[in-house]
């Protein structure tokens, strides 16, 4: 752990403490504390208070994410068979580090969890801004013996977990956009990212990364689209970092397991009940084209059904937006 994580876990209570505490700590001097702190406000982003007489403390207290917090809420949710679930202070990316032990063996479920990711994608390379310690950035990997081209619904039933999750922290408002966009009252609360590989015919691995806004605050000013965090919604039932990493651990178990039972076929009633555009007049840009017509909802194959003037179309790619709406 290095001094500056040590200075962090110290301070994530919210509550003052002298420089000369912080150095008996450290072991270093109270100039020296000084010059942590400076590098807390530079490489992770953390607003800190300086009052004298008092000493430090950090603007906003918190919680820090724990691989055993994560593990123990898992069992009291009856998981039985605990998935490896490994948690990071600063990374590049989430699913880069569980892509790159899947080709090492690493076992199927496990989870990779990050306070900060240095270089986080979103769908077609958009960085995902990671401020630390304040959100969520979240991996799974899943091994099947499905082709890849078998598992390509996940991408769908994956985003349906996140609106379980959601549901059952009494956000009703929540929806989804297609593929996997998650929005609150039109902005954006939530984005997935699935990486697939595999041989042709299988087996193949699926890496699900998953981004849920928590609280911003002034980093969402860094964010160039309409967003929204939990620290928003009135009357949620208030889970902690490591209790909400934990179930949803248990809503992607519970989807991917029905997804090897009955494909997206057991999922395309509960996708059309969450569809924010169903039924409504929508864009969809694909590479140089764009194509406006009615929502008609998602096909067995997790495509997009399109009513246009010369008839319906089916997009298995592309960006959609409601027409004359700002809202996607």
């Amino acid at each position: 752990m290095t001094k500056e994580i040590a200075l962090i876990k110290k301070l994530a209570d919210g509550k003052f403490h002298s420089g000369q505490e912080l150095g008996e700590i450290l072991g270093i001097s109270r100039a020296g504390v000084w010059k942590k702190l400076q590098k807390l406000k530079q490489r992770y982003g953390l607003q800190l208070d300086a009052v004298k007489g008092r000493g430090y403390r950090l603007q906003e207290s918190l919680e820090l994410l724990n691989s055993e917090a994560i593990e123990k809420a898992l069992t009291v949710l009856g998981i039985q068979q605990l998935p490896p679930v490994e948690v990071f202070e600063s990374i590049d990316s989430t699913n880069i580090w569980l892509m790159q032990q899947a080709s090492l063996g690493i076992k199927s479920g496990a989870v990779c969890l990050a306070e900060q990711q240095m270089a986080g994608k979103g769908r077609h390379g958009r960085q995902w801004v990671s401020p630390f310690g304040r959100n969520l950035y979240y991996s799974m990997l899943l091994r099947f013996d499905l082709a890849p081209a078998q598992v390509a619904g996940l991408s769908l039933t994956s985003a349906i977990a996140v609106l379980r999750l959601l549901r059952q922290m009494n956000c009703h408002q929540a929806g989804l956009k297609w593929p996997n966009d998650v929005l609150w009252q039109g902005k954006k609360l939530a984005g997935l990212l699935l990486e697939v590989s595999g041989e042709s015919s299988g087996p193949s691995q699926v890496v699900i990364g998953v981004g849920l806004n928590l609280s911003l605050g002034q980093y969402g000013d860094e964010i160039d689209q309409p967003w929204a965090d939990l620290s928003q919604i009135p009357d949620l039932i208030p889970y902690s970092r490591n209790e909400l990493a934990a179930r949803l651990t248990l809503h992607l178990q519970d989807v991917a397991n029905l997804y090897l039972q009955q494909g997206l076929a057991g999922f395309t009633a509960e996708w059309h009940e969450y569809d924010l555009y169903l039924g409504k007049q929508v864009v969809i840009s694909s590479a140089n084209n764009i194509h406006t017509g009615i929502h008609l909802g998602i096909d067995e194959t997790g495509g997009i059904r399109i009513e246009t003037e010369s008839g319906i179309r089916t997009f298995h790619a592309g960006e959609v937006s409601l027409r004359g709406n700002t809202l996607g």
